[in-house]
């Protein structure tokens, strides 16, 4: 299993052609509670770098950018449910989507928890 992020505070649990996506525990802490998520259509394909979804808290809205290109196989309906999931365990219980891998190479251009710390602090 791979995990990489993205500058933009996602992070991308990688294992064979599956992958699944979320908010870093940075941005949740930037963001605060969160109160709303809406996420991408199961099906829907995405480009690396596209927005997939909305996550809104009690201080702001920001877009969840897809790592990479593929298409959503699934969502998390519990988070959808109960967004303050992404608060407790934003990383675990709290991701946002699954996909598909459609060009495996784009994770060679993501960072790797090192890299990631550096801008995160």
């Amino acid at each position: 299993m791979t995990l990489k992020f993205t500058p933009e505070h996602e992070w991308i649990r990688v294992d064979g052609d599956l992958a699944t996506v979320g908010i870093t525990p940075h941005a949740q802490d930037a963001l605060g509670d969160v109160v709303f998520v809406e996420l991408p259509e199961v099906g829907k394909r995405l480009a690396q770098k596209e927005v997939a979804g909305v996550v809104e808290s009690v201080k702001a809205a920001a877009d969840v950018y897809a790592p990479v290109s593929g298409e959503v196989v699934e969502v998390n309906e519990a988070l959808r449910a109960d967004p303050s999931l992404a608060n407790g365990d934003p990383m675990g219980a709290g991701w946002f989507f699954k996909l598909r891998l459609a060009n495996p190479a784009e994770l060679d251009g993501l960072l790797d928890e090192a890299a990631y710390q550096q801008i995160a602090h």
